[in-house]
């Protein structure tokens, strides 16, 4: 598969920020990245085929942040939550930020 010059490498900014904080947090000795890559694997291999490429990584990033404790199940639905608080307080065609669930 080749990427087209003006095709971008993520659909969408939430993508890029995944991304990121994989990345992030290799960087930082949080985990290596066999142990990402098993993770990620694993997950891509257990989906039925519905879900987006990205949306595995987010499943997998979930997994292995709760499998190395650096965040529990309850930390992680209140960030989920404040993200759905964020889009829903965001105007339309705006960037969501995190800080704008904190608002509201």
């Amino acid at each position: 598969m080749t990427l087209d010059a003006n095709e971008p490498v993520f659909n969408q900014p939430w993508e890029a920020q995944a991304f990121a904080l994989v990345i992030g947090l290799y960087e930082k000795g949080a985990f290596t990245w066999n142990e990402w890559a098993d993770v990620l694997s694993k997950t891509i291999h257990s989906d039925n085929g519905n879900a987006a490429y990205y949306e595995l990584w987010l499943v997998a990033l979930e997994t292995i942040v709760l499998k190395k404790s650096l965040a529990n199940e309850i930390e992680i639905l209140e960030r989920k939550s404040d993200w759905q608080k964020a889009l829903l307080a965001t105007p339309h065609g705006e960037p969501i930020e995190l800080k704008t669930a904190r608002k509201s």
